[in-house]
């Protein structure tokens, strides 16, 4: 990578390392298929595309964009099925179920004068 090529790209983007990602995403871009705005010169990609930042051929507003959208994820909720739903729910009512019991059987214990066993 030329130093000249560098220094030129940093009139415009002032960051070194977003330089470093927006070449890189333009680089990516180039390597899918995407059609060069300046002469190759036998150049490789990274060096391709920091003369397209440098001679401001591309846009750097679309190459923020498209490095964003490629680094987003998208995480899909693993909902629980309507059957596992249902059996914990009954299972949740069931065991409510035994706490009353055990809160009766305690209280009329208590009510009798009896000691309660647990």
């Amino acid at each position: 990578m030329a130093r000249v090529t560098v220094e030129d790209c940093i009139e415009r983007v002032t960051n070194r390392f977003e330089l470093v990602l927006l070449a890189g995403q333009r680089s990516r871009n180039i390597s899918a298929g995407g059609e060069l705005t300046v002469d190759r010169d036998n150049d490789k990609n990274p060096v391709v595309a920091l003369r397209e930042i440098a001679d401001q051929t591309v846009e750097l507003e679309e190459l923020r964009d498209s490095l964003v959208k490629g680094l987003q994820k998208v995480a899909e909720i693993d909902e629980p099925e309507e059957d596992e739903l249902m059996e914990y729910m009954v299972a949740a009512m069931g065991s409510d179920d035994e706490t009353r019991n055990r809160d009766t059987a305690i209280s009329e214990s208590a009510d009798a004068g009896v000691s309660p066993k647990v």
